[in-house]
């Protein structure tokens, strides 16, 4: 399968997880989703830092980011597939 550089934890999840280090912009990523241990490929558009979140589908501001298959936050600013989603476009429940 090789090493993933996406984490996705449920298949309700619309956001995933960078693993990995220096991810670039225009990288075909392999996601893995951890309840199944399933994968599928998403390119990146952005330089996304590890620890941050990759958006699963094109979200619009107000929309609900899921992660865990729980409601995590709001979305401040649309970000379309591939995108970076982070503090900058994400009003995070705990925060």
């Amino acid at each position: 399968m090789g090493i993933p550089q996406l984490l996705v934890h449920d298949h309700k999840d619309n956001v995933g997880v960078v693993v990995v280090e220096d991810l670039k912009a225009g990288t075909e990523m392999l996601c893995v989703v951890t309840a199944d241990n399933s994968s599928f490929k998403l390119t990146c558009n952005d330089d996304v830092p590890i620890g941050h979140k990759v958006a699963l589908k094109d979200l619009s501001a107000g929309d609900t980011a899921i992660k865990y298959g729980e409601d995590i936050g709001r979305m401040k600013a649309d970000v379309k597939k591939g995108g970076h989603v982070h503090v900058h476009n994400l009003k995070t429940n705990r925060w």
